[in-house]
């Protein structure tokens, strides 16, 4: 009976140790994220900011908008654009013609320190007065300070009215 109870007694010591060991384990490799807390209207309003920032005429301030790792998959050029630089290149020509987009139609998803927002918009080109009717998605990534695009993919409809 003394034997039964030396070993009941090192069993559970082993099992204690065997789960405290395992909790630290889990704690030291768990990950908890911190959401940023938004709404569609935060994350509408991105759009907002990046059109205000095609009315500066300065590419360097349209590109401040994406994250340094980011994709444009422009309107009016078939290169993808990855660095600032390209992007800048782009913007470059594009503002040159003075472009004011509006938002036809959106969807809004939000994630965790992500979100999505894809439609349809208009551009006005305040230089011909042409306009251009596209399908867009911008892809928001929350950097701890603010939203950044780290993808937007704008082209052409492909069907005239």
């Amino acid at each position: 009976m003394k034997n039964l109870a030396v070993l009941s007694a090192a069993l559970a010591v082993v099992l204690a140790g065997c789960t405290s060991g395992s909790s630290k384990l889990e704690s030291g490799t768990a990950h908890t994220e911190v959401c940023k807390a938004t709404s569609e209207q935060e994350i509408s309003a991105l759009f907002d900011r990046w059109n205000r920032s095609l009315q500066t005429g300065d590419p360097h301030q349209v590109v401040a908008n994406y994250a340094e790792r980011s994709i444009l998959l422009p309107t009016v050029s078939n290169k993808p654009r990855l660095t600032p630089s390209e992007k800048e290149d782009y913007f470059h020509h594009f503002l040159e013609n003075k472009p004011q987009g509006r938002i036809d139609s959106r969807t809004i998803e939000i994630g965790c320190n992500t979100a999505v927002d894809a439609g349809l918009y208009t551009f006005t080109f305040g230089a011909t007065g042409t306009q251009v009717k596209a399908r867009y998605t911008y892809t928001y990534k929350w950097d701890g300070q603010q939203w950044l695009i780290t993808s937007h993919h704008s082209s052409a409809m492909p069907e005239k009215e």
